[in-house]
């Protein structure tokens, strides 16, 4: 006999990161690992490549969720704020 009852489906909600965030976690990554953090996150973002980024944790998977013209965005606001512009 089949079930006629609803049941209810609960989807599990990441926690959105803001780029703010990635950015932090990624350059965390990158400078554990030893890499310069300024050159790699700018071959990442001029190139698009992944690999400019170091899986060390899961940063290249991070900064993969956020459009390179985001993280553009994010720095420049940064430096906007930074100066009280």
């Amino acid at each position: 006999m089949a079930d006629d009852n609803t049941h209810l489906f609960n989807k599990q909600i990441e926690n959105p990161v803001s780029v703010e965030e990635i950015l932090e976690q990624v350059y965390l990554a990158l400078k554990e690992k030893g890499y310069d953090p300024v050159n790699q996150m700018v071959g990442y973002i001029m190139s698009g490549d992944p690999t400019y980024i170091t899986s060390h944790n899961n940063a290249r998977s991070l900064i993969m969720k956020v459009e390179r013209d985001e993280l553009v965005e994010e720095v420049i606001r940064y430096f906007i704020r930074s100066k009280n512009l």
